[in-house]
């Protein structure tokens, strides 16, 4: 497997599963299976986690899992193949989880971008850690916010030359889009664990793109 040793922190199978099957909206079957047999998890070709909450794939597989796509497609097509997984996968869970209901009721309020980001923001990342064992904290600045990911899924026992958890960047990108009724905003990673860091950071602008 391409990560380090397990962690003993977990991801629930349905979201990893969702991931997948996103994966292979994006890239196909064949695609997805290169992938896992590339990642060491061949138990998995053909044989996704099972469709439940209960947490058992650990940190160090879904790493395994994202590094593998920078590997394979380089840093830009990784990067865009993560993403874009990660767009389709949590918008399979938004309506499914029930982490996620308070963002549900606040989207269907419409109120400005700018407010429903800053009432919103809180409720997803505490959704993210309610799910899994992912440490997420959040802080704010004048004009951005900063998501600090002290327990990150998607870099676990990796190494980089620069910020590589673009999973974790897709999952806030499409959340968002999500409260806001299609707005984006600008997502940034300026830290990240493989990197050094203590920390992986992502930088959202408070004003929409």
């Amino acid at each position: 497997m391409l990560s380090a040793s397990s962690s003993g922190y977990f991801y629930p199978n349905k979201v990893v599963r969702n991931f997948l099957l996103a994966m292979e909206d994006v890239m196909g079957h064949n695609g997805v299976s290169a992938v896992l047999n590339l990642a060491g998890l061949h138990e998995w070709v053909g044989n996704y986690p099972p469709d439940d909450l209960e947490r058992s794939v650990d940190f160090s597989a879904f790493s395994a899992i994202n590094a593998t796509l920078l590997i394979m497609y380089g840093p830009r097509g990784g990067r865009g193949l993560a993403r874009r997984s990660a767009w389709l996968s949590i918008a399979g869970l938004l309506n499914q989880l029930d982490v996620f209901a308070g963002l549900a009721k606040l989207a269907e309020s419409h109120p400005a971008a700018e407010t429903v980001l800053e009432q919103g923001l809180p409720e997803v990342v505490a959704a993210l850690d309610k799910m899994s064992d992912q440490k997420t904290s959040l802080k704010t600045a004048s004009d951005h916010y900063t998501v600090i990911v002290d327990r990150c899924p998607v870099c676990w026992g990796q190494k980089a030359t620069e910020p590589c958890c673009h999973a974790v960047s897709g999952w806030l990108e499409e959340c968002l889009r999500s409260l806001t009724d299609g707005n984006s905003f600008e997502i940034v990673e300026t830290h990240c664990k493989a990197m050094g860091d203590n920390a992986c950071q992502f930088r959202i602008s408070k004003q929409p793109l």
